[in-house]
């Protein structure tokens, strides 16, 4: 099995070196509107912005900033496949502007466009990012009507196109049930709220740690990739940053296109790429160990389960987790014009069952 990773260097508003309809999945976190770590990206694109700022107008730089990403979404919506889904995580923001203190709703603004570019909505994710301590507060603290409450989640839109995807043919049908979920993986990640996900800083120099601790963290996007994609789609990334999806969708045996206006990311964002044999696969054997431990408590406590994984022999939950296979990363050759592919072994993991104690 082999996937193609391609990561372009360019504006994301515009995508026409994608062809229509040929994404089966976008994962993306934006530039936020109003955060001031933003502010010069958006105004390089639109010089306006600053002086909306600097008169004191913050509806209208708002507005503005949410123009700009409004020509990435309708590319989106052009370039994903019918019945596919895009996942967007945005945090909304809390900013002064000339004395006026006030929260812009950047999830409502951005599900609002994907509403009526044709879009239709699903549940979202709150994602509790625990960035503040229990004591912070903002605003005249004790006195009434003077304080307000901290902003200490973000968003995780979700999104698709079209009506439900269908798995006709065995082979999509038998490549759906190698990419299930394992049942008590299931019940976290298809939550209404995560807790689990720190958002850090990107403080850490090299590059395999930086995914540990970005502030678009590498588990919450191999998530996403997991519970709405199968092996060989292909994941889209119109902000990619630092590369955290391409590494995820790399992963998880899929393909990615990556998409970043900024070209100095190039010296962070390749090596991650070429890089992540031992990384991924370090992360699959840990996540399989997870699913041993909690085979162990389970059978300690509950009894024998019913089902068996073929491929690695361990109990599971459901007759969903039969076929599920993990495929390690073999080799990644690194081809001109950021091009990568990715080679994987097609046999399971061997992991010392003993060890684990659970059969």
């Amino acid at each position: 099995m082999k996937t193609t990773h391609k990561i372009l260097f360019q504006d994301s508003r515009d995508l026409k070196n994608i062809p229509s309809e040929s994404v089966d999945l976008v994962v993306t976190s934006p530039p936020y509107p109003m955060i001031e770590m933003w502010d010069e990206m958006f105004v390089n694109q639109n010089p306006g912005i600053q002086s909306a700022l600097a008169s004191g107008n913050g509806k209208l730089a708002y507005s503005s900033m949410h123009e700009i990403l409004d020509s990435v979404w309708d590319e989106v919506f052009r370039v994903l496949k019918n019945d596919r889904f895009a996942c967007i995580n945005i945090g909304d923001a809390t900013r002064t502007v000339n004395g006026d203190f006030c929260m812009y709703p950047n999830h409502a603004r951005i599900l609002t466009h994907l509403l009526k570019i044709g879009f239709s909505a699903l549940p979202d994710i709150l994602w509790r990012k625990h960035a503040n301590t229990p004591n912070k507060f903002m605003g005249s603290g004790m006195l009434p009507a003077g304080a307000y409450v901290t902003l200490e989640h973000e968003y995780i839109l979700i999104v698709r196109k079209g009506t439900k995807r269908e798995f006709k043919t065995e082979k999509e049908k038998e490549n759906r049930r190698e990419s299930a979920l394992f049942w008590e993986e299931r019940n976290v990640w298809y939550s209404d709220v995560w807790t689990d996900i720190k958002g850090t800083a990107q403080k850490l120099s090299n590059d395999m740690s930086r995914l540990r601790s970005a502030a678009f963290p590498f588990e919450l996007v191999y998530r996403l990739i997991n519970m709405y994609s199968v092996k060989g789609d292909v994941i889209l990334d119109p902000f990619l940053g630092t590369g955290t999806t391409v590494a995820a969708a790399m992963t998880s045996g899929r393909g990615s296109i990556g998409v970043e206006i900024e070209e100095s990311f190039q010296q962070t964002i390749c090596p991650i790429a070429h890089n992540s044999v031992e990384f991924s696969n370090d992360y699959l054997h840990d996540r399989l160990q997870k699913h041993f431990q909690f085979v162990k408590h389970r059978l300690e406590n509950s009894g024998a389960m019913k089902y068996t994984n073929k491929h690695y022999g361990c109990p599971v939950v459901t007759s969903q987790e039969q076929l599920i296979l993990l495929n390690d990363l073999e080799k990644i050759r690194a081809f001109k014009d950021n091009i990568f592919e990715v080679t994987y072994s097609l046999k399971p993991q061997t992991l010392d069952l003993d060890q684990t104690r659970i059969l």
